[in-house]
């Protein structure tokens, strides 16, 4: 049987080789003496743990790379086996059943022990959930919360930043000097974040390209790949810097030549269909998932999924002059702390400057936090736009919940309403 080979932008492979990096990294710290912080990617404190060089550990990292190398589906059964619910979050079960497993990751390395927990709680109730269960199997381990208050009034107020930056002076630096034995140095910090803030200012040019038709990128299936530096802990860093700054070169000769997108099945040749996604991607069946838009011709110009970590395209940036108050906003800033509302203005923004001709769903089974209030959205971005809204649904890691025949159909029946639809537009202007 002949192998297929897999087409794969030079982006995938630098951030390959950066995941790589780091896990390496990560198998030496105790010969090293590097400290150990396992945090979570939706407001980050990255920059925090680079000042006191401390290595980052993020769990929901290892889950969906588990997923993509299909081994989520032997942690998560190990996990319910140990009575952990079949309604968990799919990212804990893949995570508890790794560690239950020897604590091997995805790239076959053995993960060290956290030396601290940091949890830097943005409205996701299970993260709080998740750490006290890893807790219980590292008790050695420090714990430290920042509550992230949740933007319920749509901004964020002087009021909230300092109840953060109370919380990072009198809480979560003491513990990190306990931890690394390196002082607090808001010097060291400064450099870190005008690195944060020029990565940022390329990621958001990035992901302004689609406006280009075609769309050079797959701003959802490949973005996922281009969202991974800025957020597993090289935000702060020159690398993360240059590896941008390389990308949108590259990005920039596409459009120059008038191609679209790289995919895993090759070059997008026509695009039918401009897309905006909400919701995260399923891991477990990624290229099959990303096949059924490709093989439709559809690009997604716009997702909410590349915007977990912080949402830069409405000109936020870190402010290496206001450390803390900076490191504060961003948690704040990231999509699964921003209310309904919020979410729909952000979205309504994205169908209207990248000129999308629809908005589909990707509900997950497990995931609250992008579930909740899913329904209402796609209900009044259908009604406020008068544009095509398509649902379905999968899971994260849990290929169970991934069934691709309905997911085809599903979409199938979606793309040949858009073709209709297209059809009598043409013949309205003509």
């Amino acid at each position: 049987m002949a192998t297929i080979e897999v087409i794969k932008e030079r982006s995938m492979i630098l951030q390959k080789e950066m995941i790589e990096g780091l896990f390496n990294d990560l198998e030496k710290a105790h010969e090293t003496g590097k400290k150990v912080c396992y945090t979570f990617v939706p407001g980050n404190l990255s920059e925090l743990i680079r000042c006191f060089d401390m290595l980052p550990v993020y769990p929901e990292i290892n889950a969906l790379q588990s997923a993509m190398r299909k081994k989520s589906a032997a942690y998560i059964k190990e996990a319910e086996r140990h009575a952990h619910s079949e309604d968990v979050c799919t990212y804990v079960k893949c995570d508890v059943g790794m560690l239950m497993k020897g604590n091997i990751g995805p790239t076959g390395q053995k993960l060290p022990p956290p030396d601290i927990l940091l949890l830097s709680y943005t409205g996701c109730f299970t993260f709080m959930k998740w750490f006290e269960t890893l807790k219980r199997e590292y008790p050695n381990a420090k714990v430290v919360m920042i509550h992230t208050p949740y933007q319920e009034g749509g901004k964020m107020t002087p009021e909230m930043v300092n109840y953060m930056v109370k919380q990072m002076h009198e809480e979560v630096i003491p513990k990190m000097e306990e931890v690394s034995g390196i002082k607090y140095d808001e010097n060291k910090l400064k450099k870190i974040l005008q690195y944060s803030k020029e990565a940022e200012d390329w990621i958001t040019k990035i992901f302004e390209t689609p406006k280009h038709r075609p769309s050079p990128i797959d701003a959802y299936f490949a973005g996922v790949y281009y969202i991974g530096p800025i957020n597993i802990g090289f935000r702060g860093t020159p690398e993360a810097v240059e590896y941008y700054k390389e990308l949108y070169n590259e990005i920039q000769e596409r459009i120059r030549l008038g191609l679209g997108p790289v995919t895993p099945e090759g070059e997008m040749k026509e695009e039918k269909f401009r897309l905006v996604v909400e919701g995260p991607p399923n891991w477990t069946s990624f290229r099959e998932f990303w096949k059924i838009f490709y093989d439709m011709g559809a690009v997604i110009v716009a997702s909410s999924y590349t915007k977990v970590g912080g949402v830069y395209d409405l000109g936020w940036r870190h402010d290496p002059e206001k450390p803390l108050q900076s490191l504060a906003e961003y948690c704040m800033n990231c999509y699964t702390n921003l209310n309904i509302p919020q979410r729909i203005d952000l979205l309504t923004k994205c169908i209207k400057e990248y000129g999308a001709d629809g908005y589909v769903t990707n509900s997950i089974k497990s995931c609250n936090s992008f579930s909740a209030g899913q329904l209402a959205m796609m209900r009044e971005i259908e009604d406020k736009l008068e544009i095509p809204v398509g649902f379905i649904e999968s899971d994260l890691v849990d290929p169970r919940y991934f069934s691709y025949s309905n997911i085809k159909n599903r979409l199938e029946s979606y793309f040949q309403m858009l073709s209709q639809r297209k059809m009598m537009e043409a013949e309205e202007t003509h």
